[in-house]
């Protein structure tokens, strides 16, 4: 659940950070109100693109069985993981100039197409963000339960409205960017969770060799099949009996992250 109250809340307060950046450039350019509509509009839009992209992927879900439907799980785990760590990453890169590219998209798309083009750069903006969510929360859910998956889920969204209105509203100081830059520390340890959790079920299909396992025993201190190291592990990726392959995964995805954050810093 907790998971899920996460990645929804970080998701969800960047897809209402957009949609109000979209409409206090509207409020300056928009005397009749009919971009504020075409807003409304693509967003909705947005949402029904990210729940289309769900219905497709349990349908694929339920036409898969045995192996293929393994594999299709795994591959889902992996894609979540690279997602999380892609959008961090462009987030460290772009955030700074997303408002000024967001202004740059939607007044050349009134421009050239109207209000229409005013509808599809919102969709296309939640569009993106609900996509995200979407495939993190599938990936998520073949390592919980769907019940404390969608209390997480639903939670996160009440969080990110209310953080959203709270720093619209000025009721409370709320450093917005520090918010965020905080999560993405906590989304990349998710996202090794995530790779964690699809190669310990490569190396379980036997699709993966697990080289020496376990290289080491720490249950003595946490023990990942309890309540409390489940949640660990499920949110971090700690193993209390790794595998070599496992270890040399997890560390060659943390040396693969912080070149590309050192380089995204620079430019």
């Amino acid at each position: 659940m907790g998971n899920a109250f996460f990645v929804v809340w970080r998701e969800s307060l960047e897809a209402f950070l957009i949609a109000g950046i979209l409409y206090a450039w509207l409020q300056g350019n928009d005397a009749g109100g009919k971009g504020k509509r075409a807003l409304f509009i693509g967003l909705a839009a947005g949402v029904g693109l990210a729940l289309l992209l769900g219905w497709a992927l349990l349908t694929v879900q339920d036409e898969l069985s045995g192996n293929a439907l393994e594999a299709f799980q795994i591959g889902t785990l992996l894609v979540a993981a690279g997602l999380i760590t892609q959008m961090v990453l462009w987030m460290r890169k772009n955030g700074r100039q997303m408002k000024a590219r967001l202004h740059a998209d939607l007044s050349a798309a009134a421009e050239r197409s109207g209000f229409i083009g005013v509808a599809v750069v919102a969709a296309l903006a939640v569009a993106r963000e609900g996509a995200e969510t979407v495939i993190f929360l599938y990936g998520m859910s073949q390592e919980g339960d769907y019940s404390a998956l969608i209390g997480g889920a639903l939670a996160g969204l009440a969080g990110a409205a209310a953080t959203a209105w709270l720093a619209a509203r000025s009721l409370a100081r709320l450093n917005i960017a520090l918010l965020l830059r905080l999560s993405s520390i906590l989304l990349l340890v998710l996202a090794s969770a995530l790779f964690v959790a699809a190669i310990d079920r490569l190396i379980g299909a036997g699709w993966l060799p697990p080289m020496l396992d376990p290289v080491w025993d720490t249950s003595m201190l946490i023990d990942d099949t309890t309540k409390t190291g489940k949640l660990i592990a499920d949110f971090s990726g700690y193993r209390a009996r790794p595998a070599l392959t496992t270890l040399l995964v997890w560390l060659s995805y943390w040396i693969a992250v912080l070149v590309a954050w050192r380089r995204v810093s620079r430019g």
